[in-house]
Parts: C-alpha cells; sequence; structure tokens
C-alpha cells in the first residue's frame, strides 16, 4: 500500500502515528521523492496547503473539512512532502 492509500485509510489517533512513521521512514529512503526534505520547507508548505487545501476539496468534490480528522491531518502531512 503506498502512502496515499495509507493516509485514505486512517481513522483513528494510532493510525494517524504510524503514518507519520512511514512518513519518516519515506523520506529517509526516498529523499529525492520530496519537495520539502528539510523542517522549515515542511512546515511551510504544511501552512501553505492548508491555507489553500478548500480549492483542493472543491476540486474533488468533497467539502473542506471545518472540524479535521485523523485522516484530514494526515492529508495535511502527505501533501506537504511535495507542496511548493
Amino acid at each position: 500500500m503506498n502512502l496515499e492509500e495509507k493516509a485514505e485509510a486512517i481513522s483513528t489517533r494510532e493510525d494517524l502515528a504510524s503514518f507519520v512513521d512511514e512518513l519518516k521512514n519515506d523520506l529517509i529512503q526516498n529523499p529525492g521523492d520530496w519537495e520539502n526534505p528539510d523542517l522549515e520547507r515542511f512546515l511551510d508548505a504544511i501552512s501553505a496547503w492548508t491555507f489553500s487545501m478548500e480549492n483542493l476539496y472543491k476540486n474533488l468534490g468533497r467539502e473542506t473539512p471545518v472540524q479535521p480528522s485523523w485522516k484530514a491531518f494526515a492529508e495535511i502531512l502527505l501533501a506537504a512532502k511535495v507542496y511548493e
């Protein structure tokens, strides 16, 4: 299962904690796949993506979460991997 599929399957706090571990391992094993491989750039991307996530949800035909779920938090972290 790839990271996108794993993020989609998250429903609990424990799922998210495991996902964060896998995200870290992905960075260690595949740093070239990351647009934002250092903490400063990663945090900038989290902020930028969170501000603009409404557009993505509209494009996907989904409502923007008002009260984010564990899954939504994982989606934010995963997006920050490559968001410019």
